[in-house]
């Protein structure tokens, strides 16, 4: 079926008919530089483009594309074309990107050198760590002192009590035998008998 008959079928259910005209548009064909062809009802800013195949027209990818003439074709949304400019004047956006860029560049550096300014000279380190070394030497001597005193104490409140002394006896026997009574109310199974064995459980 048809375009034509589909639409007269859905009209001839709503209540009417339509007659569908087959204008033919002429389209605007172009060739950029590496011999691809674009057409394009009119290329002008907003209009669709498409890149012309023998089967059908795809749309042209986003991107910037060089025409035979020497201008460019700029493509900002897929299929539409958003400029067509010289040239020369992408040559001129260049620059004016690059003296951007370079202006970039040297208000970053400027930044650096303010941040190198900030930190700590060779001396004022010198000096707080020598400041540092001195307070954990006051420090450690008060910790010294403490300690001497904390173990005189200790020692004097150990001396007062007399520790009962510790005798081996090696002729006292001691009752080394363990017993294992795992689950010992269930029927004991020729496992556990042999466990018991081994082990002197009787």
């Amino acid at each position: 079926m048809k375009a034509n008959e589909i639409l007269n079928k859905i009209k001839n259910i709503v209540g009417e008919k339509v007659e569908l005209s087959e204008e033919k548009i002429e389209m605007a064909e172009i060739t950029l530089e590496n011999g691809t062809v674009l057409v394009a009802e009119s290329f002008e800013a907003g209009k669709s483009v498409f890149i012309k195949t023998e089967d059908e027209e795809i749309a042209l990818p986003v991107g910037e594309y060089k025409l035979e003439e020497g201008k460019v074709l700029v493509v900002s949304e897929e299929g539409l074309i958003d400029s067509i400019k010289e040239a020369a004047e992408e040559a001129v956006e260049e620059e004016e990107l690059s003296e951007e860029s370079n202006e970039e560049v040297e208000t970053e550096l400027e930044e650096e050198e303010k941040e190198e300014m900030e930190y700590v000279t060779k001396e004022e380190f010198k000096s707080a760590v020598e400041e540092i070394k001195a307070m954990i030497e006051k420090m450690g001597n008060k910790d010294k002192e403490e300690m001497k005193e904390e173990v005189i104490e200790e020692k004097e409140e150990l001396s007062a009590v007399a520790p009962e002394p510790v005798r081996h006896n090696p002729e006292a026997e001691v009752d080394n035998k363990v017993n294992f009574h795992i689950a010992s109310n269930r029927t004991q199974t020729t496992k556990d008998r042999v466990f018991d064995k081994i082990f002197n459980n009787n």
